[in-house]
């Protein structure tokens, strides 16, 4: 880990022999503050998991996936479901990418294993 930058800020010593030209006064004892500067974290970007609609897979086992895989309760997952189905596309949840990458991987080989084509993909939000 890379060490934090520090800065060094001149201790005034509150005497009346402080040069106003000087930083920290005039006879100066040397001494100063030493502050540490964080750098500034950027949050992540953050993903939509997307599932596509298709006309086999069956609607249960969409409800399951959701209820799975993105916690969704019942009424959730079914909610979802049926916007997908009626829209055609609908959004499972909001991640940062690795996360989503991961979800969506994870549907997509449970879907396939289940014999199911179900489809989900990425997209920025």
């Amino acid at each position: 880990m890379a060490p934090i930058p520090a800065r060094v800020i001149p201790a005034t010593s509150g005497g009346g022999d402080e040069d106003p030209g000087q930083p920290g006064g005039g006879s100066g004892s040397g001494t100063g503050v030493v502050t540490a500067t964080r750098p500034k974290t950027q949050k992540p970007s953050m993903y939509k998991v997307l599932m596509l609609n298709d006309d086999y897979t069956p609607m249960e086992f969409v409800v399951h996936v959701l209820e799975r895989f993105f916690n969704k309760s019942q009424e959730d997952a079914t909610q979802i479901m049926l916007h997908v189905h009626r829209r055609g596309v609908g959004i499972c949840g909001v991640y940062p990418y690795e996360i989503a990458e991961s979800k969506v991987t994870q549907v997509v080989d449970f879907a396939r294993k289940h014999q199911h084509p179900l489809q989900c993909i990425l997209e920025k939000d």
